[in-house]
């Protein structure tokens, strides 16, 4: 029986599957998504409880995964202790910061929640220090935090004695943004290297997280006397597009074009939830947010530039709450 040399048979390498849209509009549409998700909670929140926006989200959101999952044939994920840790992620990285952007938004603009959530690389960076032992200080990436950390205290009107801010509810968008590192640090060191793929993990930990809001929205509100058609289509796009169909975008782009490229889209959220909410929510914007979110982006690229981060860095922000973490923080 003869053999080929290795030498000279080509190795076949599968061929990647095309894609119906280029990367690039399903880059721009997970930006859109991501953006226009806090007009979507600051509208829901005006007929209904935060606790109930937060439920209807991840109710949809965790519908469009599991539909994903059932065409793709995936598994739900084995091991007790893989649960476990994904009802910690599902609190960490869902319930708890979903829930507390939308009682944010009951006091401050859509805008300037869509701004303290590109506060997230920051606190990542800061947490990983701590907790990382594989992520090293650098020059940079102590500029970027500080440079980060003074776009903050310029959104907050700081040197005016936070005159005009609401307080509570900034100080709750800040703690929702906290909380995506928190839980991506949890994620990272309980679930790093899990042979279950990101679609199960990620649609068991939305089903978990969805649970949690059904325990305690009933014990906290009532049921509402009305269900008004605009609010209620805010909270649905919330979940289905700005949840569910986020997610997958999100995964498939990664696959695609890695997760540098990916992440990006962190530093346009901002932007355009800032814009939909002074365009058709009509909220007022001081010079101060502008300028001070375009240096908390300053200081958030600087915490992920390459050359600052040698084996891996803080994760970038948010939206993306994955069971597993990129190399982001969405």
């Amino acid at each position: 029986m003869s053999s080929v040399p290795a030498s000279s048979a080509p190795v076949p390498v599968p061929a990647k599957p095309r894609r119906v849209l280029d990367w690039r509009l399903r880059f721009g549409a997970l930006s859109l998504v991501w953006g226009f998700s806090f007009l979507f909670m600051k509208v829901g929140t005006e007929s209904f409880a935060p606790f109930q926006v937060t439920l209807g989200r991840l109710a949809f959101g965790a519908a469009v995964v599991a539909a994903a999952m059932a065409v793709k044939r995936e598994r739900l994920p084995r091991g007790a202790w893989t649960w476990v840790h994904l009802t910690v992620a599902g609190f960490l990285l869902n319930a708890l910061p979903f829930s507390l952007f939308a009682f944010s938004e009951l006091t401050i603009p859509s805008s300037l929640a869509g701004i303290c959530n590109a506060t997230s690389p920051l606190w990542g960076m800061a947490l990983s220090l701590v907790a990382l032992s594989e992520d090293r200080p650098t020059r940079r990436r102590v500029a970027g935090l500080g440079v980060g950390f003074l776009g903050v205290l310029t959104v907050l009107g700081v040197w005016q004695g936070f005159h005009g801010l609401d307080v509570t509810g900034t100080a709750l968008a800040l703690l929702a943004s906290l909380s995506y590192p928190v839980g991506w640090i949890y994620v990272r060191r309980t679930l790093a290297g899990s042979s279950h793929s990101h679609l199960s993990l990620t649609g068991t930990q939305l089903g978990l997280a969805t649970l949690q809001l059904a325990v305690v929205t009933p014990l906290f509100t009532s049921v509402p006397a009305s269900f008004p058609v605009l609010p209620l289509l805010a909270v649905a796009a919330l979940g289905v597009l700005g949840t569910g169909l986020a997610f997958l975008i999100q995964y498939d782009l990664v696959a695609e074009v890695g997760p540098t490229t990916a992440q990006m889209v962190t530093y346009f959220t901002p932007v355009i939830a800032t814009a939909a909410g002074v365009a058709l929510l009509g909220e007022s914007l001081s010079w101060s947010t502008p300028v001070g979110a375009v240096i908390v982006l300053a200081g958030a690229a600087l915490t992920q530039s390459r050359s600052g981060t040698r084996r891996g860095g803080a994760a970038p922000a948010p939206q993306a709450p994955s069971p597993v973490r990129r190399a982001s923080r969405v």
